[in-house]
Formats: C-alpha cells, structure tokens, sequence
C-alpha cells in the first residue's frame, strides 16, 4: 500500500504538532516520544532512514530552530499498560510539556491520544515518511532514546545496549539467553520473560 505525503500546514487548528515515538519494539528500556512545532517549513527523513550521525545533527537542529518536547514512558508504565498505552502515554507528556492549549496533532501510527481532547488530531500511518514534523518528531525521540541506552550500556555492558539499542537483534537475544534479563529488561516481552 502506498502512502502519500500530506501538506502538514493544511491542518487547523494551528500550530501543526507532529509526534512520534522510539523504542516500542525493543526489549530493554523505556518508550520515548518526540512532539515538535516546525517553526518554518523545513524537510526531515524518516529517522530510521538516516545514520546515527545524521540523526545527531539534525536533532540539533531542531532543538535550535523549532519548538520540542520530550515525552518518556517507564519500564513500569510498558508492563502495566502495555506497549501501546505506555507509547500513547509518553506522547500525551511530550505534547503537555509543550505548554500549548489548541493546535493539530499528527501522530505517527493509527491511534488518537484520547487524553488530549482539547486538540483536533489526525493518526498517520506511516506517518513518518509522510509529514515532515512527525519525521522530525521521530529523531528527537530516537536520538534521545539512544543516548540513554548508550549510557545504560556502561552499567550492563554485557548486552551490548549502545550497539543495539534494545532492539531484538541477535546479539541482544544470545546476550539474554546467556546472562538472562537485567533490571532495564522489559520482563513480559517475549524473548525476556523465557528466561526470568
């Protein structure tokens, strides 16, 4: 199925407010959510489409010239609501910590933050590779995320977390199967909670 891009600055009511999340199918860490107001028309990639380097500087970028926040969600949070609720959560507290009360939400995936009723809102699948705030969204999120996992990996460098990121890569899974999960470890995930 194709997925068209969409003009962001047709949405009212304005500002356009574009939202993304990072980590939903790891198996380590918390859910980290990007919300950002273009504040001119500027293009961005789909963060998965661009390397870590890449990713760093435009996240500078943004966080210069356009208005950001960032939402988390906890290890906690994942396990009690599950992956969903915990990904729509962190996205509820990054567009709260924008301090704004009306605007358009476009949120990467297919589901409102119900929460939010005072903002007009419109999902986007594929959002990301279709509306440039929710791209820039994404590599906020990203960007932060990994920075976090980089740091964690100092404490449990025996799973390798700054080269993976959580992600279920086979290194991560033989490291699990190995040493069995540790504390950032999401325990009711498959591929974890095998080995509690």
């Amino acid at each position: 199925m194709i997925y068209p891009p969409v003009d962001y600055n047709s949405f009212q009511p304005h500002p356009v407010v574009g939202i993304d999340e990072a980590g939903r199918g790891c198996l380590a860490g918390p859910v980290f959510a990007g919300a950002v107001i273009l504040s001119f028309p500027e293009k961005f990639k789909d963060s998965k489409l661009l390397t870590a380097k890449k990713r760093e500087f435009f996240s500078q970028q943004i966080k210069e010239k356009h208005k950001f926040a960032i939402g988390v969600a906890n290890l906690e949070e994942i396990e009690k609501l599950n992956i969903q609720g915990a990904s729509l959560l962190a996205m509820k507290r990054a567009v709260n910590q924008l301090k704004i009360s009306t605007g358009h939400l476009l949120i990467d995936g297919s589901f409102c933050i119900k929460e939010l009723t005072q903002f007009s809102q419109t999902p986007l699948v594929k959002g990301d590779r279709r509306a440039h705030p929710i791209s820039a969204a994404g590599i906020l999120a990203k960007t932060e995320r990994d920075k976090m996992l980089t740091k964690l990996s100092k404490i449990y460098p025996e799973y390798g977390f700054d080269k993976h990121k959580g992600y279920a890569t086979q290194i991560h899974k033989k490291a699990i199967k190995k040493y069995g999960p540790c504390p950032i470890h999401r325990k009711t995930f498959s591929g974890v909670k095998e080995y509690l």
